[in-house]
């Protein structure tokens, strides 16, 4: 993944509905307090599953977004989105590159999602590529410098025999530039000299989960515990906000095992075409029916992310590295979830990392230059925001990625 350093050229924009929806053309679907669902207006659209082969005729709806420009040329577009599916539902994610008035791509699916298993097996959609882009599971990739804005297209189906309709609730994107891009870029606000955050010193409060107490266990959804990064990262998040599965939501999981609610999330995270649970729009999706705020995006700090934590936010974020180049993470991995809990009195990061034998292990605190390096490094600062809505974001950089 493209690395984005302090002062890189990072932009988010997010899409909320209805609010925004006179901003966009809508075919087919119709306004309703809290989001867009499909009218029925729209004729049957017929879709077959490539994952299971079954062949079904839907209503839909499309919404395609107006145009949003970056300031920037983008080399990387990452998606996610909050919906309803209810079973018999589910939603697809398109975007396209653009540059001045104009459309400098063509269409790229950036995901087939539903919350549950009824209606589509949730994938990714692999063999996109073309001169101007080309997707990588969950990230749009630009081949050259013609994108300097993007716009999205999400359609809605519905079985004939679903007991209610899909909603559509948010749609938003991170672009980012590559990292050999101008130095002084345009992150206004995104450095990494140490700032007054009030996030020295404090530690939120989310509990431990080790995915390896999952090893040996179930091994669908992904190959099992040692793979469960981000959904035991994402349980431990809805865990802190008292936001994570009722019992009976997971009771389907049999035998339990160690913690059935890491189970439940990695099968609800799985992405079918990638065949892992590590898809990172899906997981924000997955925490969104749980009644939080979800979305992923781009940091090009540690400072960054300490207005979080000084905001009572735990952050999910992703690093790449070997073993020894962070001290005290004694592994390789190409790309591995943590959460991000707090920083000592010094700013150095504390973290609770899945990839642990027990949960007493789980917590672990790490020098913050050779951290921030493998975050930045390895997934260009990937970070997933979950939080209530009651709980108010910190106050964006100039250059709002967030």
């Amino acid at each position: 993944m493209t690395a984005v350093h302090p002062g890189r050229d990072v932009a988010y924009h997010r899409f909320r509905f209805p609010a925004d929806r006179d901003r966009g053309r809508v075919d087919g679907l119709r306004a309703e307090p809290g989001g867009l669902t499909p009218d029925g207006t729209a004729g049957p659209v017929t879709h077959t599953d490539p994952h299971s082969g079954t062949t079904v005729d839907y209503a839909a709806g499309t919404w395609t977004s107006p145009v949003v420009p970056v300031g920037f040329a983008a080399a990387e577009l990452v998606p996610s989105w909050t919906a309803d599916t209810p079973p018999g539902c589910w939603l697809r994610v398109e975007l396209r590159g653009w540059a001045g008035d104009a459309a400098t791509t063509g269409w790229y699916e950036l995901g087939r999602w539903a919350a549950d298993d009824s209606a589509v097996h949730r994938s990714s959609v692999p063999g996109q590529a073309d001169g101007h882009a080309r997707v990588l599971a969950d990230t749009l990739r630009v081949a050259d410098a013609t994108v300097t804005g993007w716009q999205a297209r999400a359609t809605l189906f519905r079985r004939p025999d679903a007991p209610a309709g899909p909603v559509l609730r948010t749609v938003g994107v991170v672009a980012s530039a590559d990292a050999d891009a101008d130095a002084d870029g345009g992150g206004g606000g995104g450095g990494g000299a140490a700032e007054e955050t009030g996030a020295r010193g404090r530690v939120l409060d989310v509990p431990r989960y080790a995915q390896r107490l999952h090893a040996g266990g179930e091994t669908r959804w992904g190959g099992g515990g040692d793979s469960w990064c981000s959904p035991t990262c994402v349980s431990m998040v809805l865990d802190f906000w008292g936001a994570g599965p009722t019992p009976e939501r997971y009771a389907w999981v049999d035998p339990p095992g160690p913690r059935p609610v890491v189970v439940h999330a990695a099968r609800h995270c799985y992405d079918h075409a990638y065949a892992g649970a590590g898809n990172w729009p899906f997981n924000t999706a997955y925490a969104a029916t749980h009644g939080v705020d979800a979305f992923v995006t781009r940091l090009r700090s540690l400072a960054e992310a300490e207005r979080f934590v000084a905001a009572g936010i735990p952050l999910i974020v992703s690093a790449a590295f070997t073993a020894g180049q962070v001290p005290g993470l004694d592994y390789d991995t190409r790309g591995h979830l943590v959460v991000l809990v707090g920083f000592t009195d010094d700013g150095d990061p504390v973290l609770n990392d899945p990839y642990a034998p027990d949960d007493e292990r789980v917590r672990r605190t790490v020098p913050r230059a050779p951290f921030e390096a493998a975050w930045q490094g390895g997934s260009g600062g990937i970070a997933y925001v979950l939080r209530p809505e009651s709980v108010p974001l910190p106050a964006p950089p100039a250059q709002r990625n967030w």
